[in-house]
């Protein structure tokens, strides 16, 4: 998730306006088609929501072990009022890069608007194809390591990899299906923060799997948590480390579970967001 991965050629309309936002995510419950949340995952689960963002985390973290130098100079920025369940910030992200926002305050606010923003690309489905994904990664990784980053990760999204999510060999997906892979983040918070250095941790959800009448991969959900370590490299907030947990998750709802059809329109119909606070 998962990074969590997804859809189409979703630009600024995949990643939302600018601006403070807040998601209220429904919750679904087990069904012949799948996309249920479940109290305990089952080994499809497992494959189908954490499997493709485990895989990108095991590889980005093994692309980065060794981590860089850290300039414990510049300012907190950090706003006495904040609160866990509330939108702060003294601005909203402005800039975008290839459909990422971009050009975060030097803060700890900044920084964990990066991050979240940062969990939603790189658990999107454009990860599955090769120039989208080299566009993503020079947006989001600091420039020492994304050659690093995208070596290994070409490794990773092979033949087998994309057969085993339900995708053809290439990557592309199966006639009358619609891949779903999207990573929402719920809420974010700062572990450490020393100028141009921060840890934030992203609680997530996330969907991942083939949309559409006889998938073997039906669409699935998952919760996780990500730690990402950041960077300030040239004006603006950059990954260095990415690593993912399980959970916290919640009880299942009884909300019956949609048909295939029902969630390709859904996640085609409606667009990602811009995640600042």
């Amino acid at each position: 998730m998962s990074l969590g991965d997804e859809h189409d050629s979703r630009t600024n309309e995949g990643f939302g306006g600018s601006g403070q936002t807040r998601t209220r995510l429904p919750g679904t419950s087990e069904d012949i088609y799948g996309g249920a949340r479940r109290p305990v995952r089952t080994s499809r689960s497992l494959i189908g929501v954490v499997g493709v963002v485990v895989l990108l985390i095991a590889a980005i973290a093994f692309a980065n072990k060794g981590g860089g130098a850290e300039d414990t100079s510049g300012d907190t920025g950090k706003s006495p009022d904040s609160r866990p369940t509330a939108a702060t910030g003294v601005r909203p992200v402005k800039g975008n890069e290839g459909g990422i926002p971009t050009g975060y305050a030097r803060d700890e606010q900044g920084a964990q608007s990066a991050a979240a923003n940062y969990a939603v690309a790189l658990g999107s489905a454009e990860m599955f194809d090769k120039a989208k994904r080299d566009g993503i990664l020079d947006v989001v990784i600091t420039p020492t390591a994304v050659n690093t980053f995208r070596t290994t990760l070409d490794k990773a999204y092979s033949p087998s990899f994309f057969k085993n999510v339900g995708l053809n060999e290439d990557g592309s997906t199966p006639n009358g299906f619609t891949f779903i892979s999207r990573t929402s983040p719920i809420g974010t918070k700062i572990t450490n923060f020393a100028g141009t250095r921060a840890t934030v941790e992203v609680w997530c959800t996330g969907l991942i799997g083939l949309a559409g009448e006889g998938s073997t991969n039906p669409v699935t959900d998952g919760w996780f948590t990500i730690t990402m370590e950041l960077e300030w490299v040239n004006g603006d907030w950059k990954a260095v480390t990415h690593s993912q947990k399980d959970g916290p998750a919640p009880v299942g709802g009884d909300t019956r579970a949609s048909s295939a059809e029902e969630i390709a329109g859904a996640v085609n119909g409606y667009g990602g967001f811009t995640y600042a606070r």
